[in-house]
């Protein structure tokens, strides 16, 4: 990403979006092409989690679907053919001061009348050997969206909540068996979602078992499990691993400015609107059902509609 001077925080930007995934790159689309001067904080790759995802084939227009890098690429073309300003920087905190907002970089401070929260969520990670350098390459965090990619194979399943029992039981219509492995001897799930998977002849159960490493060398080839009650290590072939146990939004920068739920995820109204006036979210710092980057994208569009409507208003009073 190309060196953005950014402005001094007595020249106040239209808006400033925070988080360059879907929902991000789509409201800064709408942002500058509503003419709004816009700027777009992003501390990684534009594309969000899609952009770790080796293939797409369920966003809309792409028939013979995208590699994830590349759509991300192609949200920020577009966002930037309408002259949306994007800027590599880390937003470490949010303040609302009388007229305006303020970020808070490392080393700086910025200035918006209004401000956007697409800062997404992040899935909780194992942390375990071969799970950052296999992700992607048979390491995966959403069945919805890489399901597909293990038609006929081996896979397993970390968790034991009602998610990840969901998504274990979608992933049968792909592969060939799915193993759930669990640190306990029973499912935390929905008891109706623990009737349904143990009568589902594809699934199967690794009880008090926890994975301590991920095998492969360009893709996932096996596991490396621990049983917690005897200690005993061995290593089992699998073609692939998903990681169910949870998502954590990305809102520490945030320090109790806004009304977050018991998850931890932004609150808002059927407008996008926080319980701050002029600060907007969408995607999935808010959504924790979907986490889709088509819906992502339709959030970080509303966002936009309701931020440009609340500019409006300001220059009217």
């Amino acid at each position: 990403m190309p060196v953005t001077e950014l402005r001094d925080k007595n020249e106040p930007y239209d808006v400033i979006i925070i988080g360059g995934g879907p929902a991000g790159l789509t409201a800064g689309i709408y942002c500058a092409r509503a003419r709004l001067d816009t700027l777009l904080l992003e501390e990684a790759v534009p594309g969000g989690q899609i952009s770790t995802t080796t293939e797409v084939e369920n966003f809309p227009g792409f028939p013979d679907g995208i590699l994830g890098p590349e759509l991300g690429e192609r949200m920020l073309a577009q966002a930037q053919r309408f002259g949306l300003t994007i800027a590599h920087k880390k937003a470490n905190r949010l303040t609302n001061g009388e007229a305006l907002k303020q970020i808070h970089l490392k080393n700086s401070e910025l200035t918006a009348r209004a401000v956007i929260i697409a800062s997404g969520s992040s899935p909780r990670k194992l942390n375990i050997p071969g799970e950052e350098e296999l992700s992607g390459h048979g390491v995966s965090y959403c069945a919805t969206c890489d399901g597909p990619f293990f038609r006929d194979k081996n896979i397993a399943v970390v968790g034991g909540g009602s998610a990840a029992v969901e998504e274990a039981s979608f992933l049968t219509r792909f592969a060939k068996q799915v193993t759930i492995i669990h640190r306990r001897n029973e499912l935390r799930a929905d008891k109706i979602l623990q009737e349904m998977a143990f009568a589902n002849k594809k699934m199967s159960f690794l009880w008090d078992n926890v994975v301590e490493a991920i095998k492969g060398d360009t893709t996932v080839n096996g596991l490396v499990v621990r049983n917690v009650k005897t200690n005993e290590r061995r290593e089992v072939p699998f073609d692939g691993l998903f990681v169910m146990i949870g998502q954590i939004p990305n809102t520490g920068f945030l320090e109790n400015l806004v009304e977050l739920d018991e998850r931890g995820y932004v609150v808002i109204n059927d407008r996008h609107e926080t319980s701050v006036p002029g600060i907007f979210a969408g995607g999935d710092v808010h959504d924790y059902y979907y986490r889709q980057a088509i819906t992502a994208a339709g959030d970080g569009a509303a966002a936009a509609i309701s931020a440009a409507k609340y500019l409006a208003e300001l220059l009217d009073k």
